[in-house]
């Protein structure tokens, strides 16, 4: 299993050209493997969408539907543990979605699909 950033998220599922060719044949395996993603991405999207800074052919609820079919996907919530591991990882980093994803990561045992340097930096396991 992988885990996918909010950003791969988006790319994979709206714009696969975005990402790179390891992502890509990450991406690739997932019907054999399967894929997670933070429910923190769900509310990432939502607030790209309200700041406009996202364009999509449908609705957040939309979207969300659209992922729940895709059968090897499993969305992830946050729960205590995961923001207790949250809380406790030594990163400076303030983003609370990213430190969320990575926490996630760590909680799952599971390399993460992420083009971000700063999550790259700290989280080895990951592709780009």
């Amino acid at each position: 299993m992988i885990l996918l950033d909010t950003c791969a998220l988006l790319w994979w599922t709206l714009e696969p050209d975005a990402l790179s060719d390891q992502a890509k044949k990450a991406c690739a395996k997932i019907d054999q493997h399967g894929v997670y993603i933070s429910s923190i991405s769900i509310w990432e999207v939502g607030i790209k969408l309200k700041k406009g800074s996202l364009q999509m052919d449908e609705d957040l609820n939309g979207y969300v539907n659209r992922l729940k079919l895709l059968g090897s996907l499993e969305i992830l919530p946050v729960d205590e543990n995961i923001w207790i591991k949250n809380l406790s990882l030594d990163w400076s980093h303030r983003d609370p979605a990213d430190r969320t994803i990575v926490a996630t990561a760590m909680m799952k045992n599971c390399s993460i699909v992420s083009k971000d340097q700063i999550i790259r930096d700290f989280y080895k396991k990951t592709i780009w």
